[in-house]
């Protein structure tokens, strides 16, 4: 496998996946609670969890995560929290989220091995029901579920217990399944009010152990850490199509050669830098409120093809005018689309390194306009549209930004700066600069506007029709050092095996699919 190739996620395995229609998996999140390390990772685990998901219930458009299961692992697993819809269910996650917190902490109960595969497997069974019989809430569109363990042990001793204990399981609705493990190691404390380095760090490979496909993850035991770990649900890992097809003039030889009809393209992927405070509640300054109709991002959209981005021609690094660009910036990369083969996906990444490494070597970016969805523009050159500019970094990507046109653009005349300036003025000035404290760049993890809280309050005051109406379960607490026997299990009842309604993209379990496909197979 060549350096920085991803590898493609466990969907690939079923031809079936063609099929689905909504471009988000659900979500089921295992927590494992095991000693010595939970009293230290409890606190910040929920912190992180309230803030994501205050944050995700607050989007417009498509849902980005649009259901969400967690199950504790004790000395048993527990189904603490069933598959809930994100719109309108952050009071359920909260109170969930609540009683995660209040859980036991270390030397009540004695942990076992299986218990964590035993959460998988009920997770499994869950999704299924969840999806193939129709529950209220369920998103029938979302045809594969993807599972995270959140653990104190070392991650690859979980992955061993989960390769021994999936080895006969039907695993054709499992799009990933990650082992996170918490470092225990110590955190740096920040020194006063500077912006400081690293405050979270996290690191990740794809390993296979005999036939289950694992991703390893390690994150370390910080709310901002595991914030960000979380907030990468909100991207879209695994396009079932590609996003952006960038394409490139025709390659001639000499300025009188006319150009051939075979262009060069691209097939690119996009992500986004960060989320548009346009997808907000009026309740954070930056949002618009009454967004609820709001389009999702056009590669989330499902069953519409890639967009179409071709080039018209080069400029210089400099030569674009910062008051020009406007808009939020998109980050494009080579595709990583499952449907392509291993041969295609390495030509098409050598090229976009190639391409990117030329324009940097130039000191170039280019010019570009988004072709019409139908196709090449027919329009005689008058459909309207909005140019971009693709710069180049020292990674491989580009960074997409829109910039204006004569039509949007309002006149601007101002005089330059004197060469000869007042000394009194001056040395006021550079008084006043001079007591400023100074960092070489910055850093938007230390920079918080407090949106939390205000989701957090906006969410609070939403009408009654809008919340999931629910009773939150009254079991008695641990006493004693045991464990009732009520908590103990899990909250899924037995699946009957039958086939699914039509169109909810369920896969029902059968004899042939009960064991999991040896990659070397595919």
């Amino acid at each position: 496998m060549s350096p920085g190739r991803q590898r493609p996620s466990v969907v690939e395995k079923c031809p079936a996946a063609t099929t689905v229609r909504s471009r988000q998996s659900l979500r089921i999140l295992v927590v494992d609670i095991h000693p010595p390390h939970w009293d230290n990772t409890c606190h910040k685990l929920c912190e992180a969890l309230e803030n994501v998901f205050c944050l995700a219930c607050s989007l417009t458009g498509s849902p980005r995560i649009p259901s969400f299961s967690l199950y504790v692992v004790q000395n048993q697993q527990e189904c603490l929290l069933p598959f809930v819809a994100l719109k309108g269910g952050f009071a359920r996650l909260q109170s969930c989220f609540a009683e995660l917190g209040a859980l036991p902490k270390e030397g009540v109960f004695q942990p076992k091995e299986e218990a964590v595969v035993q959460a998988v497997l009920d997770g499994l069974q869950q999704f299924k029901q969840y999806t193939g019989q129709g529950m209220t809430g369920a998103s029938l569109s979302s045809s594969f579920v993807e599972i995270t363990i959140l653990t104190s042990q070392p991650s690859r001793k979980i992955a061993n217990q989960l390769n021994a204990g999936l080895q006969d399981v039907d695993l054709v609705s499992l799009h990933q399944l990650q082992v996170v493990e918490v470092s225990q190691r110590a955190i740096q404390e920040l020194s006063g009010a500077q912006w400081g380095g690293e405050v979270s760090s996290s690191s990740g490979e794809s390993t296979t152990i005999l036939n289950t496909e694992i991703d390893l993850h390690t994150v370390e035991n910080d709310v901002v850490a595991l914030e960000d770990f979380f907030k990468a649900w909100l991207h879209d890992h695994a396009p079932d199509q590609e996003h952006l097809h960038l394409l490139l003039p025709a390659r001639t030889t000499t300025r009188s050669e006319a150009p051939s009809t075979n262009a060069a393209w691209l097939k690119c992927d996009v992500q986004e830098r960060f989320l548009s405070p346009a997808q907000l509640p009026a309740a954070y300054e930056g949002g618009t409120a009454g967004m609820d109709n709001a389009a999702s991002p056009f590669w989330m959209a499902p069953g519409l093809a890639p967009r179409r981005l071709r080039v018209l021609r080069a400029l210089k690094a400099d030569g674009v005018c910062a008051s020009m660009i406007f808009g939020l910036p998109l980050v494009v990369r080579p595709t990583s689309c499952w449907q392509l083969s291993w041969d295609e996906l390495e030509t098409n990444q050598q090229s976009f390194q190639a391409f990117c490494h030329c324009l940097r070597k130039r000191k170039w970016l280019l010019l570009a306009k988004y072709e019409t969805w139908s196709g090449p523009d027919l329009s005689g050159g008058l459909s309207a549209g909005t140019f971009q500019v693709l710069l180049p970094s020292d990674s491989c990507t580009l960074l997409l930004r829109p910039v204006v046109a004569r039509e949007l653009l309002l006149p601007c005349s101002f005089p330059l700066l004197p060469a000869d300036l007042p000394e009194a003025a001056l040395a006021k000035m550079e008084g006043i600069l001079g007591g400023l404290e100074f960092e070489a760049s910055y850093d938007p993890l230390q920079a918080t506007c407090h949106l939390y809280q205000a989701l957090k309050r906006c969410l609070g005051r939403l009408p009654a029709s809008r919340v999931q109406r629910w009773a939150p379960r009254q079991w008695p607490r641990q006493q004693g050092g045991r464990v009732h026997p009520s908590r103990a299990r899990a909250t899924v009842a037995p699946l009957q095996v039958a086939l699914p309604p039509a169109g909810s993209g369920s896969l029902p379990l059968s004899p042939s699919q009960g064991k999991a496909i040896p990659e070397s197979k595919m």
